[in-house]
């Protein structure tokens, strides 16, 4: 009787908490759930990729596999990332029409993994953010601050990227 009540109480705090790896970037606290991170690097030599948008800061080979950097900062329209002794680039799983694909974020530093009550998020805001409302899923009150909680998948929306990088390369000559 005792295992089955343990259990049930386990099972209603991990439906209650989630974790979150916990970043800054330029001076404001971001989370995003640790669930769909492979891995964290220092940040180290990126390959650019010529006539990218702004925020893709370029390619890493990563175990044999090109993955590309996207600097948050310049993703939410801000100027691009200055890269520190203590930038790191965090790896993502992202999903794209069913095919998973590996993408990096360029973040400032990383801070901590936290577990955070789901009851401790409110929704986000509908104005007075400095990101798109549609990249936060939440804001979270930790330790008295609010810690803005990410829509990964909407934030690494993979054919948004793709639109603005196609939006953001020169007009290709047709043949009269």
């Amino acid at each position: 009787m005792g295992a089955l009540l343990t259990r049930e109480t386990d099972l209603r705090q991990s439906q209650e908490e989630a974790q979150y790896l916990t970043f800054m970037l330029s001076g404001e606290m971001f989370a995003i759930g640790i669930l769909g991170i492979k891995e964290i690097l220092e940040y180290g030599q990126l390959t650019s990729v010529p006539m990218m948008p702004a925020f893709v800061r370029g390619v890493i080979n990563l175990r044999g596999a090109v993955v590309p950097v996207i600097d948050l900062s310049a993703r939410f329209g801000r100027h691009n990332a200055e890269v520190t002794r203590r930038s790191c680039i965090v790896i993502i799983e992202a999903d794209s029409d069913g095919n998973t694909q590996d993408i990096g974020l360029m973040v400032d530093s990383v801070s901590a993994v936290l577990e955070i009550a789901r009851s401790e998020i409110e929704p986000p805001p509908a104005f007075g953010a400095k990101i798109r409302a549609d990249f936060i899923s939440g804001m979270a009150k930790v330790n008295g601050a609010f810690v803005i909680v990410l829509n990964v998948d909407q934030v690494l929306s993979v054919d948004e990227m793709t639109l603005l990088s196609e939006a953001s390369g020169p007009a290709l000559a047709t043949p009269s």
